[in-house]
């Protein structure tokens, strides 16, 4: 009864419950293109994922975003929300035929609350390693993703780094001096992840961050080079499997690992295709869009998805056009895509602007040319398609404090990985796309 009695105090005095903060620490990994296989399948090589995974937590499948795109579902996992509600639409904003669209780089894109604004609010350290829309972010040391065309990348990177020396301290204690080929994806290089590893370890042990959000790219780049499984995929899996490694021996050597929580997730898997198909073409020839500029209707393709968009919204008789151009080509064009009404984009939590979708058969993708065949051979591994499609889903580790020990889950969303991380690190969270999965967790 004095236990009970005392549990409840401490319970009034300090707001804990039976899910309060478990974890003074959480780090939030990322693989680019992750899918379940690579820890469920010894094959792939995934040594220090797959003891997290028998340790902890792993779920069989994740579902993204739509849509499956790196920007969109980076900003979900960080805010729990659908990209109509966090504003991050696609990689980049869409632009008519003709003119450049910056990717969204900068964090004032994002129009909902993210967890490092809730750490902030917690007076809680954050820390991120080329994490996307993280630009002018609320967080103490990042180190983020930006490219800007014709301009050093690096020297890109550094401008933008917070605070300002940071990316000369990595260096100088982490990396030693980089080149352009090693903080980037190219090639058959895999020194990407290698780096972006050494200096979340030495961020790790030199600021003891409470959340640290990390992603790892070069998964991604040999999937859309090769396919699913071509050549330096499994290379390059190993490699964040080692990256991950480094990570959590940094833990150790900063003597935190045993109050921290290590979640391991991505932002889509990975189509392999035979056939792309160029739609602006079809309305190309029926005059609704031109090389030069002038359109009434134009598809913004995006993967394995395509979105119609009117310059004018109210233009009822372009779009029908559009309608009929689609419905009146032959049987076997057609079954290379299925509309996705407005009504269930809503559904979705997509953009607004699109009159209506188009999804691809699994193996076509979409491509925005205006010139050439409309369908063409096209034979390397993609995303952005609909969130049911085979291989698309990606996947989810959670191992350390706070975490069940063993436990699959079947099925979880993208969006329900900020609520958990609010919950370990004790801070209030509302979003209205993820919800908190409690059976996760030790009680």
């Amino acid at each position: 009864m004095k236990l009970f009695s005392l549990t409840l105090l401490l319970s009034v005095l300090f707001g804990w419950n039976c899910y309060g903060q478990r974890s003074r620490h959480v780090v939030l990994i990322t693989i680019d293109g992750f899918r379940p296989e690579f820890y469920l399948e010894p094959s792939w090589g995934m040594v220090n994922l797959r003891q997290m995974k028998e340790n902890g937590v792993c779920a069989t499948s994740v579902d993204g975003v739509f849509p499956t795109v790196t920007f969109v579902n980076h900003t979900s996992i960080i805010t729990g929300e659908k990209s109509a509600k966090h504003g991050i639409l696609y990689n980049a904003p869409f632009k008519p035929k003709g003119e450049r669209s910056e990717w969204y780089w900068f964090y004032d894109a994002i129009k909902v609350p993210t967890l490092w604004d809730a750490a902030k609010n917690n007076d809680l350290t954050t820390a991120a390693v080329n994490w996307p829309v993280s630009v002018g972010g609320p967080i103490d040391h990042n180190i983020p993703i930006i490219k800007m065309k014709g301009k050093d990348r690096l020297e890109v990177i550094k401008k933008y780094s917070t605070p300002a020396g940071l990316f000369e301290e990595v260096q100088q204690n982490a990396t030693g001096t980089l080149e352009p080929e090693d903080f980037m994806v190219r090639e058959n290089y895999l020194a990407m992840d290698a780096n972006v590893g050494r200096i979340s370890a030495y961020i790790i042990r030199k600021y003891k961050p409470s959340l640290m959000t990390i992603r790892l790219s070069v998964v991604d780049h040999f999937q859309h080079k090769y396919g699913r499984n071509g050549k330096m995929v499994k290379a390059a899996v190993a490699g964040a499997d080692r990256a991950i490694r480094d990570i959590i021996e940094a833990l150790d050597r900063a003597g935190i690992r045993e109050n921290t929580t290590v979640l391991v997730t991505g932002d889509h898997g990975f189509v392999n295709t035979h056939t792309a198909i160029a739609p602006n073409i079809w309305l190309k020839e029926e005059g609704l869009l031109d090389e030069k500029g002038d359109w009434k209707a134009q598809f913004h393709t995006v993967g394995g998805s395509a979105f119609l968009m009117l310059k004018d919204p109210d233009d009822t008789g372009s779009l029908q056009q559009v309608r009929d151009i689609l419905q009146k080509r032959p049987p076997g064009e057609k079954k290379l895509y299925q509309f996705i009404e407005r009504k269930e984009l809503d559904s979705l939590g997509v953009d607004s602007r699109p009159s209506f979708g188009l999804k691809a058969l699994p193996g076509v993708v979409f491509k925005n040319s205006i010139e050439g065949e409309v369908i063409r051979p096209h034979r390397l591994g993609t995303h952005g398609y609909y969130p049911d499609t085979p291989g698309i889903k990606t996947g989810f580790v959670g191992f350390g404090a706070g975490m069940r020990n063993g436990l699959r889950v079947d099925r979880m969303g993208l969006e329900d990985i900020a609520p958990l991380v609010a919950e370990l690190l004790g801070m209030e969270w509302r979003s209205e796309g993820g919800v908190l999965l409690k059976g996760m967790l030790n009680k």
